[in-house]
């Protein structure tokens, strides 16, 4: 039977990110992938200015409600970019609402980067989070979100190894089972991701070629690559390795296309990839 997700994301009009590259993604590993938009903007917030922005908080449980209503059971939930702390609880009654025991909970806590938090973001969001954190199966946090979540100083360079994975283990005991941290910066020229298992300790640490500049969406476009790889039945390690080459490369081609990078990453050019690394796990 076709699996289902749903994904609660904003929708950014332009720029690639949230449910126009969740959706795309998950659709195109073959999985039935319904939306509940938590905002409505033109554009996203990053290296774009006026845009326009609307708080969907009121919308989110009647349509919620509504959905339960079908009878549907869903495979996975996703959640991204939230609006605001306040829409962390109304994430969790959701989650009540429309998810059950067999439901694989994945939460990208999407509201920081490069050491501090998203415009328009409270400082209650890190605090708020970490509720819906606890209550996931598997969160993918970059690293500024990972030190916002512990109330940690973010560290932008000089950490070792076993740094990450002490990181990771405390997210883990925050509640999840699995853990996946981007934006590791160990190794000179090289960018990195940390996977840990809570229940055997398992740590992995996997490196790319790293590419000078800030690439908006790549954190939406790499956990719903993990996703897609995950509800095709993937190892989260494999996952994470084809999650990782697949958002590498929709760099490489943006760049090599030319394209103002405010507008994010060619991810729809890599769907090939995504399709036979899944057939060939």
């Amino acid at each position: 039977m076709q699996k289902r997700a749903l994904a609660i994301h904003d929708i950014s009009c332009v720029g690639r990110c949230s449910i126009t590259v969740a959706l795309p993604i998950l659709s195109a590993a073959g999985i039935n992938t319904s939306v509940i938009p938590t905002a409505l903007l033109s554009t996203h917030t990053g290296g774009f200015t006026n845009f326009t922005y609307l708080d969907l908080a009121d919308q989110l449980l009647p349509i919620a409600r509504h959905i339960a209503t079908l009878g549907l059971h869903f495979d996975a939930f996703y959640s991204g970019y939230l609006a605001s702390a306040e829409q962390v609880n109304l994430l969790l009654q959701i989650i009540d609402m429309l998810c059950d025991s067999q439901t694989q909970l994945f939460v990208d806590p999407a509201f920081a980067d490069q050491g501090k938090l998203y415009s328009r973001m409270s400082e209650a969001m890190p605090a708020q989070m970490r509720s819906l954190c606890a209550r996931a199966h598997t969160i993918m946090p970059n690293f500024t979100e990972a030190s916002f979540l512990l109330d940690k100083p973010y560290i932008s360079q000089g950490y070792d190894e076993a740094y990450v994975q002490s990181v990771a283990a405390e997210l883990a005991a925050l509640g999840p089972q699995s853990v996946v941290i981007t934006d590791i910066h160990i190794r000179p020229g090289k960018t990195g991701i940390a996977v840990y298992r809570k229940a055997d300790k398992r740590f992995h640490l996997f490196y790319r070629e790293e590419f000078q500049d800030i690439f908006y969406g790549t954190g939406d476009v790499f956990a719903s690559f993990l996703i897609a790889c995950m509800l095709n039945d993937m190892e989260l390690e494999q996952a994470a390795r084809t999650a990782l080459d697949c958002t590498h490369q929709s760099i490489r081609l943006t760049l090599q296309g030319g394209e103002p990078l405010r507008y994010g990453v060619r991810f729809e050019q890599v769907l090939p990839q995504l399709i036979k690394a899944i057939k060939k796990k």
